[in-house]
């Protein structure tokens, strides 16, 4: 706008009104009658200004940061518990992955005897069947479960069925001082029976109060008539001490069972006994002992000639022709 007297007198026009309106709105208070346009000019442009703050002041960033750690706090609330959640997740998946590993124990086992399985899961231990050493497991009569069934797990022997029902079974473990099944050494086959002592060794009396029995050696179930109560060929543990016979008819060894009783979750109870004795196919394989490394012992002459044990120049250390050993040298071994 150019500056002519026109402007001037439209300028001092404009001021005056802006004036008149201010003394008007103050002594008007409450009912000032430009207070409705105040109130949407407000509405209209108080979004934009509040938007424009937030985005240029950092302390308003702040308090709206403040403002919003209710929400933030109830979603870290929400993490926290579907952090919980996949832990215990992890906890029951590591827990299915060992059950996996002991069925796939058993099965091996079975497959090796030629045993019928059915897998069952023990679901209660303790002594309110009125034995010592018992386990309870989730099948029963409607599985084809009988009594007098012999129950292995992918170690060994575990016991053998005592008590059945519709839906679940007692198990009377081997370790219990009422049990005593027939076994049979590996190799030699002597022949003895194992007798339960709780949390102790199994006691082991050979028939043979003469049998070479070492360390180390091992034992299967010998079996039973029509495979009841025992299928023949079960692994059934390694001898760890063996007491002298004294003169006695018999012979008591000390044997540490391949079923961890105190650890038992997946077994299976033998419906069908194998055609044949498995014999000793069952048992774990062992570990091949680390062959001893062959050592040779050489003789080295004043010389420098290396003569070996049977009077030969193998060398020389000198790198001078080989010659007879001489008297003095000196003896070395290597390997």
């Amino acid at each position: 706008m150019r500056d002519t007297r026109e402007s001037r007198l439209l300028l001092v026009l404009l001021i005056a009104i802006a004036f008149a309106l201010i003394t008007v709105d103050i002594r008007g208070g409450e009912e000032s009658p430009v207070d409705g346009a105040r109130q949407a000019a407000a509405t209209a442009f108080g979004p934009v200004e509040k938007g424009v703050a937030a985005a240029v002041d950092p302390v308003g960033n702040a308090i709206g940061a403040i403002r919003a750690s209710g929400a933030r706090h109830d979603r870290i609330a929400v993490l926290e518990q579907q952090n919980a959640a996949l832990k215990a997740k992890l906890g029951s998946d590591d827990r299915n992955r060992n059950r996996v590993r002991e069925l796939d124990k058993l099965l091996k086992k079975s497959s090796a005897g030629q045993y019928g399985i059915k897998a069952a899961e023990v679901i209660a231990i303790g002594a309110a069947q009125g034995f010592s050493w018992t386990v309870t497991i989730d099948a029963g009569s409607d599985d084809g479960i009988k009594r007098d069934m012999t129950v292995i797990n992918g170690d060994g022997l575990v016991g053998r069925v005592t008590t059945v029902g519709p839906g679940t079974a007692t198990v009377l473990l081997a370790n219990d001082p009422d049990f005593t099944v027939g076994t049979r050494m590996e190799k030699t086959d002597e022949l003895g029976f194992a007798t339960g002592q709780g949390d102790r060794p199994l006691s082991v009396q050979f028939l043979n109060g003469k049998a070479k029995v070492k360390k180390g050696d091992r034992l299967v179930t010998f079996g039973s008539s029509k495979g009841k109560p025992f299928v023949p060929g079960v692994p059934v543990g390694e001898v760890v001490r063996v007491d002298p016979s004294g003169g006695d008819l018999t012979r008591t060894v000390y044997v540490r069972p391949y079923a961890a009783f105190s650890k038992l979750d997946i077994v299976g109870i033998v419906v069908q006994a194998p055609r044949e004795d498995p014999r000793d196919m069952v048992l774990p394989k062992k570990a091949e002992k680390p062959k001893p490394t062959p050592t040779v012992t050489v003789t080295i002459s004043p010389n420098g000639d290396v003569v070996d044990t049977n009077g030969k120049v193998v060398g020389n250390v000198n790198g001078t022709p080989s010659g007879s050993p001489s008297p003095g040298s000196t003896g070395t071994t290597v390997n």
